[in-house]
């Protein structure tokens, strides 16, 4: 299976400048490694020391919060567009 990650611009320094990078795995968890394994260093900005998704990254599959699926055990489907998206905070 292989699905599009979109990258955000203040991740692209792990891409090459790349926006989107293709990857494969069933689940989330396994696209993110194949990720990892194409661009050295991402997965630790999108995971935690324990292996979870980081509080202020939001990943959404097929424009669903993964959050409210099964999070890195979210199936991802043939040609599905993942996104991820860092949690703006200001005032």
């Amino acid at each position: 299976m292989s699905a599009v990650v979109r990258i955000p611009t203040i991740l692209r320094t792990y891409t090459g400048g790349a926006a989107e990078v293709t990857v494969s795995g069933s689940t989330l968890q396994e696209t993110i490694a194949d990720l990892d394994l194409q661009c050295p260093g991402i997965a630790a900005r999108v995971l935690d020391d324990g292996g979870a998704l980081r509080r202020f990254v939001n990943v959404y599959v097929n424009d669903d919060d993964v959050r409210f699926l099964e999070s890195l055990n979210t199936p991802i489907g043939d040609g599905a567009q993942i996104s991820i998206i860092p949690a703006v905070a200001g005032g």
